[in-house]
């Protein structure tokens, strides 16, 4: 069916997926597909699983909406085992990560009790809601939408000097990802994040970490940040926090917490109780079994791909099942992309060189070795064709 009534905001594959199972998809004609993106790193446990469905049917049957006016068993629940799992005191639920962000910004800035400059990362990807947009370090989003929110600036990923010198008495807080998503899986250097905790302590400001993306398991960990052994002040989750039903979380300290009063910030549709169910049964689904397998099998397919010695292939950088793998000049992502899904594997971009991998945590072995034999067989025809790889 064709509709000339949709937004255009983004460039659909001309394909659309009508059932899943586990790993599996298939579109309107039948054909099947191995799932390696997830929905952008948000169906971790994979499609219809079978502990989340039942959870989330048994929650249609009771209620699907209140409101936030009214007290949530759910809510309180699924609050408990995010803190049990971050340290972390308090949540507000949203429905989204642009959401989260929002909130943990306004969070900041209430806390600051007049300071309100905030310092991102060139590169970060944090929202298009207007406050996330600001923080996020990518001009490309920016074109069209000035002005944006006064009191954002951005340095460098990865450089601590860059950090230390953009701090003045009107900085609030960083906000940073562990592992930069959007821009192509970028993993900063050993000890960055450290280093970030202790300026962000000397200076008595605020650590906001974007975990969208690398949370909820997806690098071995609940939250990536914790490979660091830190804690940030403010930590927003959203994505892979309900397997594919809209969430999102801030969760902050007891003294951020504190700054907050009712009527400071809200949703209606926050914590939402279906959401929450799917949600609740996703963190008992986080095991350390679970997170020693996603460990195992993103070793599995880092190793696979390099061992291939794909040509084309530039580099492969990640951690756990969150992969980017970084074509070499001329060879486009997105086309790679597109003949990848006609060989059956749907995988992510990022930007005109990365190919992006975030498939659910029970990807097996051979759907590996599929897709590593499928890129080889993409990237032979490159060679094939005369074209430099």
């Amino acid at each position: 069916m064709s509709s000339n009534h949709l937004m255009q905001t983004y460039n659909r594959y001309p394909i659309e997926l009508v059932s899943a199972e586990g790993v599996l998809v298939k579109d309107q004609n039948g054909k099947e597909y191995v799932d390696f993106l997830s929905g952008i790193a948000v169906t971790g446990f994979g499609h219809k699983h079978p502990v989340i469905t039942e959870a989330v049917v048994k929650q249609l049957n009771q209620v699907w909406h209140t409101s936030n006016l009214f007290d949530s068993s759910g809510q309180k629940e699924l609050a408990l085992a995010l803190s049990n799992a971050s340290g972390l005191d308090k949540v507000f639920f949203s429905n989204s990560g642009t959401e989260a962000n929002e909130a943990a910004i306004k969070f900041a800035r209430k806390w600051g009790s007049g300071r309100y400059q905030i310092i991102s990362a060139l590169g970060g990807f944090h929202g298009r809601t207007y406050g996330a947009l600001s923080a996020t370090g990518q001009h490309k989003f920016w074109q069209g939408f000035y002005p944006l929110v006064h009191g954002f600036m951005s340095v460098p990923y990865g450089d601590i000097q860059a950090l230390s010198a953009a701090i003045t008495k009107e900085t609030v807080a960083i906000m940073l990802e562990p592992i930069q998503g959007e821009s192509g899986v970028i993993v900063p250097p050993a000890g960055y994040l450290k280093a970030v905790r202790e300026l962000c302590d000397r200076h008595h400001i605020l650590l906001i970490l974007d975990e969208v993306q690398t949370g909820m398991g997806r690098t071995g960990k609940w939250f990536a940040h914790q490979w660091d052994e830190i804690r940030p002040d403010i930590l927003t989750v959203a994505k892979g926090v309900a397997n594919g039903l809209p969430l999102g979380a801030t969760l902050c300290t007891d003294a951020v917490a504190s700054a907050i009063k009712p009527g400071d910030h809200g949703s209606t549709f926050g914590g939402n109780p279906v959401s929450v169910a799917a949600a609740n049964a996703v963190a008992g689904l986080i095991t350390d079994d679970l997170l020693t397998s996603v460990l195992e099998r993103g070793a599995y397919l880092k190793s696979k791909l390099k061992e291939a010695s794909l040509p084309g292939i530039q580099s492969i950088r990640g951690l756990g099942l969150m992969a980017g793998i970084e074509l070499k000049q001329g060879l486009s992502a997105r086309l790679v992309a597109h003949q990848l899904q006609e060989s059956g594997f749907l995988v992510g971009t990022s930007g005109n060189s990365v190919i992006r991998l975030l498939p659910p945590f029970t990807i097996g072995h051979s759907h590996i070795d599929g897709l590593t034999e499928a890129f080889g067989s993409v990237l032979a025809g490159y060679e094939a064709h005369g074209v430099a790889v």
